[in-house]
């Protein structure tokens, strides 16, 4: 919100920037650029990794996001599918080439959160 200016909701930062607003698209880029950063020091600190899991609102939602944050970190190995990166996939979005699988994985969190109350109750 502090940067796109319109929202911290990325449906409608995303909307802007494809809208052609300037402060939507420096949002966008910083946040795609952060992920990129993160998964970059966490596969040098690694030495790899066999997957990249988007998961939760965004990841499972923005397949605009995924394409853009791989794209930018291919060289380690890792590449999306265009065909499988669309709205509502579950599982595995690399292409057949890709060393670094991506995949998106839902979450449940309200099964999470019913797991950790009856272990409490315990």
């Amino acid at each position: 919100m502090g940067v796109s200016g319109q929202s911290s909701d990325m449906r409608d930062v995303i909307a802007a920037m494809e809208a052609g607003d300037h402060d939507a698209t420096l949002a966008y880029e910083m946040y795609v650029d952060r992920i990129q950063k993160h998964i970059g020091q966490y596969l040098a600190v690694l030495n790899g990794a066999d997957a990249i899991i988007f998961t939760a609102g965004i990841g499972e939602n923005a397949a605009l996001v995924r394409e853009d944050v791989i794209s930018g970190i291919s060289w380690f190995g890792c590449d999306v599918d265009p065909e499988k990166n669309v709205f509502g996939v579950t599982g595995d979005i690399s292409t057949d080439a890709a060393k670094i699988r991506v995949l998106v994985i839902p979450t449940d969190e309200e099964l999470v959160i019913a797991r950790d109350v009856e272990r409490l109750k315990k």
